[in-house]
C-alpha cells in the first residue's frame, strides 16, 4: 500500500479570525498546498505541467469541518489520489490534531487541460501513472447543485493579491467572498461547519468587481459567483451557532 503523504503545521495567530479559529482561506490554501507538494513528488505538479503547457483544474472541492483547527493546534495535513477515471483525478484529505483526532475531511476533484486551448485532456494519454489509494476521506459525490434565487447581492473586488502563480484566482478566494457575503452579524454569531465548492468558469484577473448572489436559510447558505450573466462558481456553506 502506497504512503498517503503527510505535513506538520502549528496554526499561527495571524492564520485565525477573532476567535482563535482557522480563517476559510487559510484553510482551504494549507489543503491546496500538500495537495501541490504531494503532486510534484508525484511528478504530475506544477514543475512538469509548465514545461508540457498544462494545468490542473478543479471541478469541486467539499470541506467538512469535524472540529474547527483552533490556534496554536498542532495539525497533521494528510492527502492522498483516491480515485481517477479517464479525465477525472480526485484526492482527498485530512486534518488531524496533535493526538491524532480527526478535525476536517475533504475531497476534491481535478480534470487536466491543455493550457493554450484551455481543453480537458486524458490523463492515462499526458501523465506517469501513480498508485490510487482507494479510501475516502468523506465519501461524498461531487454532483451539480440545484439553482436558486438569491435574496440579496454582495459586491466583491477582485485584488491584485487575489492572482496566483498560474496567473487565475485563486481557488480559496471563493470561499472567502462566499463566507463575507453572508454579512458581518450572520458571520459573527456562526462558525463555518461545511463548505462545498462547485467551479464553472475561471475569471480573469483583471475583472473589476464579482456578484455574489446570497440565500441564507437557517443554518445553510447558497451562493453564486456571477459576472454580467455568466455563473463562474456556487458554493453552499453549512453553519453552526457561535458558543
Amino acid at each position: 500500500m502506497p504512503d498517503k503523504y503527510i505535513e506538520k503545521r502549528v496554526l499561527q495567530a495571524y492564520q485565525c479570525d477573532r476567535y482563535g479559529n482557522v480563517r476559510p482561506l487559510i484553510l482551504m490554501n494549507e489543503l491546496q498546498g500538500v495537495a501541490d507538494t504531494h503532486a510534484e513528488v508525484l511528478g504530475c505538479g506544477r514543475t512538469y505541467l509548465i514545461e508540457h503547457n498544462m494545468a490542473w483544474v478543479v471541478t469541486h472541492y467539499l470541506v467538512d469541518i469535524v472540529e474547527m483547527p483552533h490556534e496554536a493546534e498542532e495539525l497533521s495535513l494528510i492527502t492522498w489520489p483516491s480515485d481517477q477515471d479517464g479525465i477525472r483525478a480526485t484526492r482527498d484529505f485530512e486534518v488531524r490534531g496533535s493526538d491524532g483526532r480527526l478535525m476536517v475531511r475533504a475531497t476534491s476533484q481535478w480534470i487536466l487541460i491543455n493550457m493554450e486551448n484551455r481543453r480537458p485532456l486524458r490523463l492515462d494519454d499526458n501523465l506517469a501513472t501513480w498508485n490510487i489509494i482507494h479510501e475516502r476521506a468523506w465519501d461524498k459525490e461531487f454532483e451539480k447543485y440545484p439553482d436558486f434565487e438569491p435574496t440579496k447581492f454582495h459586491t466583491m473586488k477582485c485584488r491584485f493579491d487575489d492572482i496566483d502563480v498560474n496567473q487565475h484566482i485563486n481557488n480559496a478566494v471563493y470561499a472567502v467572498w462566499a463566507t463575507e457575503s453572508v454579512g458581518y452579524v450572520y458571520r459573527n454569531q456562526h462558525k463555518l461547519k461545511r463548505i462545498e465548492l462547485n467551479f464553472k468558469k475561471e475569471i480573469k484577473p483583471d475583472t473589476p468587481e464579482i456578484s455574489i448572489g446570497v440565500a441564507i436559510d437557517g443554518l445553510v447558505s447558497r451562493h453564486k459567483i456571477i459576472t454580467g450573466d455568466t455563473e463562474h462558481a456556487f458554493v453552499m456553506c453549512t453553519w453552526e451557532d457561535n458558543e
